[in-house]
């Protein structure tokens, strides 16, 4: 039983990756944004590199990031038919198809958090003292961000595809995970011991589960209405 849930789990996070690499300009559009914006941010600023405040370096990435992920995951259900939500529904159960989907769009979001960062660095600079933790923060991040906004996705598919509910639900919970993640990269940033952010990691891997959980289970009755 297992073995087939992860089996068809790997086969629909394939078929996602299949289909983002033969339709890229989805993919090319969030690499433009991510672009445009910092390019942006350096202008609006004026600043040269390592002038910026790190409280508004902090700031600014995790904005940047978070109308990235948005706009990333909301394609999740949104943009899906209503013809294809059946063959899927012949094909596999809910419980594979939101874990599947939750599972490639943190991937995606990771790939865009550090694509981003690397960039934001070289553009603005790099205040972060424990580079390690603020990996840690964004690898995190990217989970809880995938997570809320896959099954809120889910809810506005459901809702007439409204995507102004997209931001309606999502910024109340994913407040939580964006508080933490802040805090976190603060820590981050004047390199305070791993110890002085254990528990906002705690806290942040709890949320991440208990999302997860709470969408593996609420998911097969949003499916079947």
């Amino acid at each position: 039983m297992a073995g087939t849930f992860t089996k068809h789990v790997l086969t629909i996070i394939r078929k996602e990756m299949m289909v983002e690499w033969r339709n890229r300009s989805a993919i090319n559009g969030l690499l433009l944004y991510l672009v445009s914006t910092i390019f942006i941010s350096y202008l609006s600023f004026n600043v040269r590199v390592n002038q910026l405040n790190p409280l508004t370096w902090n700031a600014l990435y995790w904005i940047i990031l978070l109308f990235a992920a948005t706009n990333a995951v909301a394609k999740s259900f949104i943009q899906e038919r209503e013809g294809r939500m059946l063959y899927y529904y012949s094909l596999f159960s809910p419980q594979e198809l939101i874990i599947a989907r939750m599972i490639y769009n943190a991937l995606l979001l990771i790939v865009l958090a550090v694509t981003g960062l690397l960039l934001y660095m070289l553009v603005l600079g790099n205040p972060v003292e424990d580079v390690p933790m603020f990996l840690l923060t964004v690898l995190l991040a990217s989970i809880g961000f995938s997570a809320t906004l896959t099954m809120i996705s889910a809810i506005v598919s459901r809702a007439g595809n409204n995507q102004t509910l997209m931001a309606v639900l999502g910024f109340p919970v994913i407040l939580p995970v964006l508080l933490m993640v802040i805090k976190v990269a603060r820590n981050a940033l004047d390199g305070l011991a791993p110890d002085a952010s254990f528990e906002e990691l705690a806290t942040l891997g709890a949320i991440n589960v208990l999302i997860g959980a709470v969408s593996y289970v609420l998911f097969p009755y949003l499916w079947r209405a």
